[in-house]
Formats: C-alpha cells, sequence, structure tokens
C-alpha cells in the first residue's frame, strides 16, 4: 500500500513500486479500471479517492498460439 499526495505524478508511486518489488519498470503496467496509466497523470487527474486501487500487472512475452 501506498500514500500519495492527490497532486503528486503517479511516476514517483510507479518507481517506489517497482524499487520495492524488485520489477524492472519496463516490465510492469499500471492500470485504473482496466484502462492503462502513465506517469505524468496524478490521482486529480485521473479522478481517484481514497481507497481507490491502481493494479499493476508484469507484463508476459512468449506463449504458444493454438
Amino acid at each position: 500500500m501506498f500514500k500519495i499526495k492527490r497532486s503528486t505524478k503517479l511516476a514517483k508511486l510507479m518507481q517506489a513500486y517497482c524499487a520495492r518489488t524488485g520489477k524492472s519498470s519496463g516490465t510492469v503496467r499500471f492500470l485504473v479500471d482496466g484502462e492503462r496509466i502513465n506517469g505524468d497523470s496524478t490521482p486529480d487527474t485521473l479522478g481517484l479517492e481514497d481507497g481507490d486501487t491502481i493494479d499493476a500487472m508484469t507484463e508476459q512475452v512468449g506463449g504458444c498460439p493454438i
């Protein structure tokens, strides 16, 4: 769980998450309500409220088409 100011750019949160989990920032995608967000956004610009969740998904490469 992270707490940030409503005017803080989400890039700061994204970097902190990647540092805490040990993942490369290029392999993690951040989503709000299924829509990808970028680091220049702020909680205010996205209309986020206290308790809202930002999903972090690890990018997967590869697989076998069926």
